[in-house]
Protein backbone atom coordinates (compact mmCIF):
# COMPACT_ATOMS: atom_id res chain seq x y z
CA UNK A 1 0.00 0.00 0.00
CA UNK A 2 1.19 3.32 -1.06
CA UNK A 3 1.79 6.15 2.04
CA UNK A 4 -1.10 8.29 0.04
CA UNK A 5 -3.29 5.57 0.49
CA UNK A 6 -2.62 3.84 4.05
CA UNK A 7 -2.31 7.67 5.78
CA UNK A 8 -6.17 7.96 3.83
CA UNK A 9 -7.42 5.16 4.84
CA UNK A 10 -6.34 5.93 8.34
CA UNK A 11 -8.29 8.94 8.21
CA UNK A 12 -11.37 7.22 6.81
CA UNK A 13 -10.92 4.60 9.88
CA UNK A 14 -11.17 7.49 12.43
CA UNK A 15 -14.29 9.06 10.81
CA UNK A 16 -16.13 6.43 9.59
CA UNK A 17 -18.35 6.68 13.29
CA UNK A 18 -17.94 10.36 13.29
CA UNK A 19 -21.39 12.04 13.31
CA UNK A 20 -21.84 14.40 9.87
CA UNK A 21 -20.83 17.66 10.37
CA UNK A 22 -22.80 20.30 11.78
CA UNK A 23 -23.61 23.53 9.89
CA UNK A 24 -23.70 26.68 12.37
CA UNK A 25 -26.67 28.37 12.03
CA UNK A 26 -26.13 32.01 10.38
CA UNK A 27 -26.55 34.46 12.88
CA UNK A 28 -29.65 36.28 13.59
CA UNK A 29 -29.90 40.11 13.95
CA UNK A 30 -31.27 40.63 17.55
CA UNK A 31 -30.16 43.75 17.79
CA UNK A 32 -32.44 45.50 15.55
CA UNK A 33 -35.29 43.06 15.32
CA UNK A 34 -38.15 45.34 16.77
CA UNK A 35 -36.80 48.97 15.62
CA UNK A 36 -35.61 48.84 12.11
CA UNK A 37 -35.44 52.71 11.56
CA UNK A 38 -32.34 52.37 14.15
CA UNK A 39 -30.70 49.60 11.72
CA UNK A 40 -31.26 52.32 8.99
CA UNK A 41 -29.33 55.20 10.77
CA UNK A 42 -26.69 53.04 12.24
CA UNK A 43 -26.03 52.20 8.72
CA UNK A 44 -26.38 55.93 7.43
CA UNK A 45 -24.13 56.88 10.17
CA UNK A 46 -21.78 54.25 9.07
CA UNK A 47 -21.53 55.54 5.36
CA UNK A 48 -21.04 59.08 6.93
CA UNK A 49 -17.88 57.53 9.10
CA UNK A 50 -16.32 56.51 6.03
CA UNK A 51 -16.87 59.97 3.43
CA UNK A 52 -19.46 58.14 1.98
CA UNK A 53 -22.53 61.33 0.61
CA UNK A 54 -25.71 59.90 1.53
CA UNK A 55 -29.28 60.62 0.52
CA UNK A 56 -32.56 59.26 1.89
CA UNK A 57 -35.70 59.48 0.02
CA UNK A 58 -38.86 57.89 0.47
CA UNK A 59 -40.22 59.04 -3.01
CA UNK A 60 -39.38 58.73 -6.86
CA UNK A 61 -35.92 57.76 -7.77
CA UNK A 62 -34.87 59.59 -10.23
CA UNK A 63 -34.98 62.98 -9.38
CA UNK A 64 -33.09 62.27 -6.20
CA UNK A 65 -30.78 60.80 -8.45
CA UNK A 66 -30.65 64.36 -10.42
CA UNK A 67 -30.28 66.19 -7.57
CA UNK A 68 -26.97 64.02 -5.98
CA UNK A 69 -25.45 64.46 -9.53
CA UNK A 70 -26.32 68.02 -9.85
CA UNK A 71 -24.77 68.92 -6.73
CA UNK A 72 -21.51 66.63 -8.17
CA UNK A 73 -21.66 68.27 -11.42
CA UNK A 74 -21.84 64.93 -13.28
CA UNK A 75 -23.94 65.04 -16.58
CA UNK A 76 -22.63 61.48 -18.29
CA UNK A 77 -22.65 57.63 -16.45
CA UNK A 78 -21.85 54.33 -17.21
CA UNK A 79 -24.73 52.31 -16.22
CA UNK A 80 -25.37 48.61 -16.18
CA UNK A 81 -27.98 47.43 -19.41
CA UNK A 82 -30.83 46.72 -17.25
CA UNK A 83 -31.00 49.99 -15.15
CA UNK A 84 -34.43 49.96 -13.73
CA UNK A 85 -36.39 52.81 -15.80
CA UNK A 86 -37.47 54.60 -12.90
CA UNK A 87 -34.32 55.35 -11.67
CA UNK A 88 -33.28 57.27 -15.09
CA UNK A 89 -33.02 61.07 -14.18
CA UNK A 90 -33.60 63.73 -16.42
CA UNK A 91 -30.47 65.93 -17.92
CA UNK A 92 -27.83 63.38 -17.43
CA UNK A 93 -26.92 61.29 -20.98
CA UNK A 94 -26.66 57.64 -19.97
CA UNK A 95 -24.68 54.90 -21.28
CA UNK A 96 -25.32 51.23 -20.96
CA UNK A 97 -22.02 49.24 -20.12
CA UNK A 98 -22.76 46.27 -22.79
CA UNK A 99 -18.95 45.44 -22.41
CA UNK A 100 -17.40 49.08 -22.97
CA UNK A 101 -13.90 48.47 -23.57
CA UNK A 102 -12.46 49.56 -20.18
CA UNK A 103 -10.93 52.86 -21.59
CA UNK A 104 -14.10 53.66 -22.84
CA UNK A 105 -15.12 53.01 -19.37
CA UNK A 106 -13.04 54.99 -17.24
CA UNK A 107 -12.97 57.66 -19.56
CA UNK A 108 -16.59 58.16 -18.42
CA UNK A 109 -17.27 60.61 -14.90
CA UNK A 110 -19.48 58.23 -12.85
CA UNK A 111 -21.37 55.48 -12.61
CA UNK A 112 -25.01 54.52 -11.67
CA UNK A 113 -26.28 51.40 -10.20
CA UNK A 114 -27.95 49.12 -7.96
CA UNK A 115 -26.65 46.36 -5.16
CA UNK A 116 -27.18 43.40 -3.81
CA UNK A 117 -27.15 44.30 -0.44
CA UNK A 118 -25.96 46.26 2.49
CA UNK A 119 -25.08 45.88 5.91
CA UNK A 120 -25.99 47.66 8.60
CA UNK A 121 -23.10 46.92 11.24
CA UNK A 122 -19.92 47.68 9.23
CA UNK A 123 -21.95 50.12 6.81
CA UNK A 124 -20.49 47.81 3.65
CA UNK A 125 -22.71 47.37 0.41
CA UNK A 126 -22.72 44.11 -1.37
CA UNK A 127 -22.33 43.76 -5.11
CA UNK A 128 -22.66 40.78 -6.77
CA UNK A 129 -23.33 41.52 -10.65
CA UNK A 130 -27.26 40.83 -10.49
CA UNK A 131 -30.05 43.02 -11.01
CA UNK A 132 -29.03 46.28 -11.78
CA UNK A 133 -25.37 46.28 -10.69
CA UNK A 134 -23.61 45.06 -14.00
CA UNK A 135 -20.11 44.13 -14.16
CA UNK A 136 -17.45 44.50 -11.58
CA UNK A 137 -15.42 46.90 -13.70
CA UNK A 138 -18.29 48.77 -13.93
CA UNK A 139 -17.86 50.32 -10.36
CA UNK A 140 -14.46 49.78 -10.35
CA UNK A 141 -13.17 51.80 -13.17
CA UNK A 142 -15.37 55.07 -12.71
CA UNK A 143 -13.83 57.85 -11.25
CA UNK A 144 -17.87 58.36 -8.99
CA UNK A 145 -20.36 55.73 -8.34
CA UNK A 146 -23.60 56.35 -7.13
CA UNK A 147 -25.33 53.44 -5.29
CA UNK A 148 -29.23 53.34 -5.11
CA UNK A 149 -29.60 50.81 -1.97
CA UNK A 150 -33.55 49.92 -1.03
CA UNK A 151 -34.84 49.53 2.46
CA UNK A 152 -35.46 45.91 1.94
CA UNK A 153 -32.28 45.33 1.03
CA UNK A 154 -30.20 45.96 4.34
CA UNK A 155 -29.73 43.44 7.09
CA UNK A 156 -27.86 43.67 10.29
CA UNK A 157 -25.08 41.89 10.49
CA UNK A 158 -22.48 40.48 8.21
CA UNK A 159 -23.31 36.51 8.73
CA UNK A 160 -26.84 37.56 7.38
CA UNK A 161 -25.27 38.78 4.07
CA UNK A 162 -23.67 35.98 3.85
CA UNK A 163 -25.98 33.75 4.16
CA UNK A 164 -28.34 35.60 2.33
CA UNK A 165 -26.02 35.91 -0.91
CA UNK A 166 -25.11 33.34 -3.64
CA UNK A 167 -21.82 32.05 -3.68
CA UNK A 168 -21.01 31.46 -7.08
CA UNK A 169 -21.23 34.90 -7.93
CA UNK A 170 -18.36 37.40 -8.05
CA UNK A 171 -18.40 39.55 -4.75
CA UNK A 172 -18.00 42.77 -3.92
CA UNK A 173 -18.26 44.46 -0.35
CA UNK A 174 -17.85 48.38 -0.25
CA UNK A 175 -17.38 50.10 2.87
CA UNK A 176 -16.62 53.80 1.15
CA UNK A 177 -14.56 55.29 -1.34
CA UNK A 178 -11.40 53.36 -2.77
CA UNK A 179 -8.76 53.55 -0.21
CA UNK A 180 -5.62 52.59 1.05
CA UNK A 181 -2.43 53.36 3.02
CA UNK A 182 -0.09 50.89 2.24
CA UNK A 183 2.66 53.30 1.00
CA UNK A 184 4.01 54.90 3.62
CA UNK A 185 0.96 55.06 5.66
CA UNK A 186 -0.34 57.85 3.73
CA UNK A 187 -3.56 57.27 2.66
CA UNK A 188 -4.78 57.45 -1.06
CA UNK A 189 -8.26 57.74 -2.33
CA UNK A 190 -9.29 56.45 -5.88
CA UNK A 191 -6.69 53.53 -6.00
CA UNK A 192 -8.61 50.35 -6.65
CA UNK A 193 -11.83 51.90 -7.69
CA UNK A 194 -14.00 55.13 -7.36
CA UNK A 195 -12.98 58.24 -5.10
CA UNK A 196 -16.35 59.34 -4.91
CA UNK A 197 -18.58 57.52 -3.61
CA UNK A 198 -22.70 58.47 -2.53
CA UNK A 199 -25.21 56.05 -1.84
CA UNK A 200 -28.97 56.64 -2.30
CA UNK A 201 -31.08 54.87 0.30
CA UNK A 202 -34.66 54.50 -0.80
CA UNK A 203 -37.04 53.94 2.01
Amino acid sequence: MKGRDLILSRVRAAIAGSPPPVTPAPAINRVWEDDREAMVERFLDRLRDYNVGVTRTSGPVAPAVAGILAGRGIDRLAVPTDLPAAWRPDGVALVPDDNLPYGALNAIPGALTGAALAIAETGSIVLDGGAAQGRRALTLLPDYHLCVVRTEQLVGLVPEAIAALVPNRPITFCSGPSATADIELDRVVGVHGPRRLDVLFVG
